[in-house]
């Protein structure tokens, strides 16, 4: 019943490439990676079971169709000794604990398969899926599957060959048998093997159809539009109407639809001769070819059960001589990606001690930027390049001057007198920005920090000119019987007054420094930290202490307020100094009127100076009483205030944003450290660092295919 294959081995498939293929199914790279492979399809109805039984000499078992049921893939190897090795290669999504129970059944014969034995471990295979005979049997029971039946044929007799067997698709259901979920699914699985761009595909269609009406050779032209990698076989010659022979020949030879590699056509045992079991296939197909018109007038190559066997040797041989180079390299290729994959979810968080170290080096890498951020050295990561957020000790300086500058020239509600010369009091108000208002924030708000944020982003900036008949006002609504002096607490209410938008820009100053301290931190998460769900754990750890923080920081600007508003006082030798200054002005102001010009009594040339005479000194009394203690307000004032604005915004920037804010010990950049993340308890790792069901999975799969192709690459070494 064998054929001597001695004449075909030129063309046979070299064995190595085709050991490395069947192990490459084996570990799993083939769910991955198309690999060279020869398939059968085609409709329940086709007869491609017969041409797969002529092809492989394979008795399968025709009772109740159980080697349809599922993928089977035949391979055959010439070796000394015979022996059939039937194994179940688990699909893709298969569960560890089904996978396991799969691959570890086996069954080994030392023959051949014979009907009744390859039937039997049909029936054990056909259990070990858990399938059902039929829809009706239940129990959520499948009646096809997704696993690989892996039959291995060695023999001295054997010619190196691997052909896979797809169940047929069908398109109606059949009651009590199949359902029209079962057709979706085959025809979804019979799909995937064609798609495969490494596939030959051996097309099987009845000769007695039209061709046009096939839906598996609408799917092959779908999966291989040119047709390169498709090999027609026709079947039931014999059933073939008289007169309709012309169009099947034309289809052989290459006259109407041709294939790339062509056609061939074969005569398959009836009913009556399979039940027959003195029918010998090859004798009756071969007198079929010989004797009937018109196909004896065929050419040979392209007739005949073995003649196809010779040409899909030669076809499965150049496709896999073909193919093997870029399946190496795609095994390369999958696994570089797969291991960069890898490495960028970071090491296995599952127990705590494994997500305390992997946020103890978040944190690491964290304070290292931030060493690198407070000392202002900036050339220390190229990540400050490109992140403006993360140069914070710049920003706060920028943002401390334009503090001062606002507080220096708009920070004052009435203009204080500089010149005393005028007798006319100054009343023309002034807009320090021209109408617009002075900004109060110059930073976007952060949403984490909406419940901080109170007041508006702009004050009025108008500056007002009448100061003196203000300080009038004031004055002749709190003298008492004080003889050219003035109430103790008249200067604490001017300079509150004076002073009222100090509290806006302060806190819209202290808003803009938290803001830029949250923008950093969460800035360089975002570097540090990749993986937005392990970010969104650490910030919510961080939330609290970081409001806590600002709080404090908006707190110490209300407190130095309430220090400066409390009761004027300084030891600051300006104030005598500045004050010292104003009366001279005012008293020298008051004296020009009389003074007169006289040349330099040392004869110096060009030079000249003012002088006026004792008498006219002590008769000047340009001023009334009131007049005179108000000038007295305002020139304390004057001189009180600027030593109190420089104090303030000092105090300001100095313990409220530098000390909380910056560079103080307890800063909101140094929360996030090591010593931070030693201090959680394991429930706040594992919402930190642990690995949610969709990581793990992906990380499971990852690690299989790092694996699979760990184990492809061994296998693949010294192809070229």
């Amino acid at each position: 019943m064998h054929q001597n294959h001695a004449g075909m081995a030129s063309n046979m498939v070299d064995p190595g490439l085709l050991d490395k293929i069947d192990k490459l199914f084996a570990c799993g790279v083939g769910d991955t990676i198309p690999l060279p492979q020869l398939v059968v399809v085609g409709d329940q109805s086709s007869g491609k079971s017969s041409v797969l039984e002529g092809i492989t000499k394979l008795p399968f078992p025709r009772d109740s169709g159980l080697c349809t049921r599922f993928a089977t893939q035949i391979t055959f190897r010439r070796a000394q000794v015979t022996s059939t090795v039937v194994t179940v290669i688990p699909h893709k999504g298969a569960t560890q604990g089904y996978a396991d129970k799969l691959r570890a059944w086996k069954s080994v014969t030392n023959a051949i398969l014979e009907p009744v034995s390859f039937s039997k471990t049909m029936q054990e295979v056909h259990k070990l899926m858990g399938l059902a005979d039929t829809p009706a049997d239940g129990d959520g029971k499948s009646t096809f599957s997704e696993d690989i039946l892996k039959v291995e044929v060695s023999g001295p007799e054997q010619v190196h060959f691997s052909v896979v067997d797809v169940p047929g698709i069908f398109r109606t259901a059949t009651k009590g048998m199949t359902t029209l979920a079962d057709a979706a699914m085959v025809k979804s699985m019979v799909h995937r093997y064609m798609i495969n761009p490494r596939s030959v595909m051996l097309v099987v269609i009845p000769a007695n159809v039209d061709i046009a009406t096939q839906e598996i050779l609408t799917l092959a032209e779908e999966a291989d539009p040119d047709g390169h990698r498709t090999l027609g076989v026709l079947t039931k010659p014999d059933l073939v109407d008289p007169g309709a022979e012309i169009g099947v020949m034309q289809l052989i030879k290459g006259e109407k639809h041709p294939l790339n590699l062509g056609w061939c056509i074969v005569r398959n045992l009836g009913q009556q001769q399979i039940q027959d079991v003195a029918a010998d296939r090859s004798a009756v197909e071969k007198a079929f070819f010989r004797d009937r018109a018109p196909w004896n007038e065929l050419d040979q190559d392209r007739v005949g059960v073995d003649a196809l066997r010779i040409r899909l040797q030669e076809v499965l041989a150049s496709n896999i001589r073909r193919e093997f180079p870029n399946v190496k390299r795609e095994v390369l290729h999958k696994l570089s990606t797969a291991k960069r994959a890898l490495k960028e979810l970071g090491d296995q968080r599952q127990t705590p001690d494994e997500q305390r170290r992997f946020a103890m080096d978040i944190a690491s890498r964290f304070r290292e930027i931030v060493s690198l951020a407070l000392n202002g050295n900036y050339s220390g990561n190229s990540w400050f390049d490109n992140e403006p957020d993360l140069m914070f000790v710049t920003r706060v300086v920028n943002r401390n001057e334009v503090f001062a500058n606002d507080i220096e020239k708009c920070g004052h509600t009435y203009g204080f007198k500089f010149d005393y010369s005028s007798a006319e009091n100054v009343k023309q108000d002034v807009m320090s920005t021209g109408g617009q208002g002075i900004q109060l924030r110059t930073i976007k708000d952060h949403v984490d920090l909406e419940d901080l944020i109170t007041g508006d982003r702009r004050i009025d900036d108008k500056i007002y000119g009448n100061i003196i008949d203000w300080l009038s006002e004031l004055y002749k609504g709190s003298r008492g019987f004080e003889l050219g002096t003035f109430d103790k607490n008249l200067l604490s209410r001017t300079m509150n007054a004076q002073s009222v938008k100090w509290e806006p820009l302060a806190h819209g100053y202290i808003l803009d420094v938290i803001h830029m301290a949250h923008g950093f931190v969460a800035t360089l998460l975002r570097h540090v930290c990749p993986t937005a769900r392990v970010r969104d754990g650490i910030m919510s750890v961080l939330m609290e202490p970081l409001l806590e923080t600002y709080r404090r920081a908006l707190e110490q600007v209300q407190f130095v307020l309430r220090v400066e508003k409390n009761n004027p006082q300084t030891i600051n030798h300006y104030f005598n100094d500045n004050l010292e200054k104003s009366r001279q002005k005012r008293l020298r102001a008051s004296l020009e009127k009389q003074a007169t010009v006289h040349p330099s009594p040392f004869g110096v040339a060009g030079v000249s100076r003012s002088m006026i005479a004792l008498d006219d000194i002590v008769q000047n009394h340009p001023m009334s009483n009131a007049e005179h203690v108000v000038y007295e307000v305002h020139d304390i004032l004057k001189a009180y205030y600027k030593v109190a604005r420089k104090r303030f915004v000092d105090n300001v920037c100095m313990q409220a944003a530098d000390y909380l804010l910056v560079t103080g010990p307890n800063n909101p950049l140094k929360l996030f450290s090591p010593q931070f993340v030693s201090s959680l308890t394991d429930d706040q790792l594992e919402e930190i660092a642990g690995e949610d069901a969709g990581l793990r999975r992906r990380r499971i799969a990852l690690a299989k295919e790092v694996n699979d192709m760990e184990v492809g690459k061994k296998i693949l070494a010294g192809v070229s």
